[in-house]
């Protein structure tokens, strides 16, 4: 295999880990890949798997995207490196393994980094009566790619015995379900979860992502494709397929990679006991905020806002805890209660629930003046801060600017993931440590964030 090599660190990319899902296998769980002859050119980075556009994310029509990329230290080790395995977010619908260059996360840590593409949307989520692994075939691709690493890992430089999945937003509630899935037992030894939290919520507060594998089922059946079989629907194309591909956005359990909801699994226990950092930034909502109310909110429809989100019945409870700033524009109001009630609670929960069974740390990303990497996003009072995925571009090589404080934040971030990867303790003694450029200290989390007002309601 040819890669790029550099005088510090060496790159592999479009790496198959499964065979192309396309044709007889649309809709299978992930077939083994076939072997090549010769040195395969890995110069470049994986593709996209086919998707809408969405978020700065270009539409793609690949569904041969069942590859991953390998960044290592140009130095050959003394000693097998630890693994650090990637899982991209993205509302299970968009991004991909390539935008995350980790070349720092491997030089500053001595570790190998895999970045891992995996179906999406209608391609990886889909249900339909009577097809084997309904829902779940996105969820099945990531447990392939970690098994890829396992036979692999001693390859690259890398311990298969010292393995750590880690993931943001989709990707952090993957990792949730690989900690759930039985088929995952023995294919990691660590777990980083970034604003992903088992039992987060998406637009509908309450409702998690995860769905009865029936309810996906009678969903796919209900699409207006054309078609009255699972024969026929593999041979649509992928635009055809496109057109309803945000409909399929949630994993479904009762599969046979994921038996049990993740949430379920988190409260009794039913978990891979490893190691565990739950984290979340401290203005999640922020930006979905934006994306949803563009324009101004007025104050006066700030209480029928609550309502549309959380019902009459705590309307008025939630109004008064959280009152108007008198801006005249309830939009930071509104991220402030979407980040806590989402976001927030359910980081909390996921420590103290996994802390029962298994060493658990936390962490807040909290640095108010991080760029804002997703492009055209409209003005909001008092900013995005902290946003959803607002710490990327301190953990991967985005490329974007910071300023000397948030370079020196990076650091410490990429050198705490690094030591978590290595020994399963990320530095801190804080039960969540409070991340900000000049401004590293123990949040008092559950305070700030007001759960024990959101676990009552």
């Amino acid at each position: 295999m040819s890669g790029t090599v550099t005088s510090t660190y060496r790159t592999f990319g479009n790496i198959p880990f499964a065979a192309a899902p396309v044709g007889e296998n649309r809709w299978r769980d992930p077939l083994p890949a076939r072997a090549w002859q010769g040195v395969r050119d890995a110069t470049k980075p994986s593709p996209r798997c086919a998707q809408s556009a969405g978020l700065g994310e270009p539409v793609s029509d690949t569904e041969d995207c069942l590859y991953l990329n390998v960044t290592t230290p140009a130095k050959n080790p003394r000693k097998p490196r630890p693994v650090m395995v990637w899982i991209h977010g993205g509302g299970f619908t968009s991004g991909s393994a390539a935008s995350y260059a980790a070349q720092s996360l491997a030089t500053k840590n001595d570790a190998v980094v895999v970045t891992v593409n995996y179906r999406l949307g209608v391609f990886g989520f889909f249900g339909y009566p009577g097809l084997p692994g309904s829902g779940a075939f996105g969820i099945a691709d990531q447990q392939a790619a970690l098994k890829w690493v396992q036979r692999n890992a001693r390859a690259f430089g890398g311990d298969a015995r010292n393995v750590t999945v880690f993931g943001e937003s989709a990707g952090g509630l993957s990792v949730c379900a690989q900690l759930a899935s039985p088929g995952s037992a023995g294919l990691f030894a660590k777990a980083i979860i970034q604003s992903g939290a088992c039992g987060v919520t998406g637009a509908q507060p309450g409702q998690t992502f995860w769905r009865r594998r029936a309810d996906v089922e009678k969903l796919g059946a209900a699409q207006p494709l054309g078609c009255q079989d699972v024969a026929c629907l593999r041979g649509l194309p992928v635009s055809k397929l496109l057109e309803v591909h945000a409909v399929f956005a949630n994993p479904a359990y009762d599969t046979r990679v994921l038996p049990i909801d993740p949430v379920a699994a988190q409260k009794t226990g039913r978990m891979h006991r490893v190691p565990t950092m739950v984290g979340s930034t401290h203005d999640e909502a922020t930006l979905f905020v934006g994306l949803i109310f563009p324009a101004v909110v007025p104050e006066t429809t700030y209480r029928a806002q609550i309502a549309g989100f959380f019902g009459e019945a705590n309307a008025d409870e939630i109004v008064a805890r959280y009152p108007v700033n008198g801006n005249g524009d309830v939009r930071d109001e509104l991220g402030t209660v979407l980040t806590d009630s989402s976001f927030g609670c359910a980081s909390h929960d996921t420590r103290q629930q996994l802390g029962r069974h298994q060493r658990v740390s936390g962490y807040e990303f909290a640095d108010v003046d991080v760029p804002m990497i997703f492009p055209d996003m409209p003005p909001i009072p008092g900013g995005y801060k902290a946003y959803h995925a607002s710490e990327l571009p301190l953990l991967f090589d985005f490329g974007v600017p910071l300023t000397p404080g948030q370079r020196e934040l990076s650091d410490y971030m990429v050198t705490a993931w690094g030591r978590f990867a290595r020994t399963g303790d990320p530095g801190w003694k804080a039960d969540v440590q409070s991340l900000a450029a000049g401004q590293v200290r123990p949040a008092d989390f559950a305070k700030d964030h007001k759960c024990d007002f959101w676990g009552q309601l």
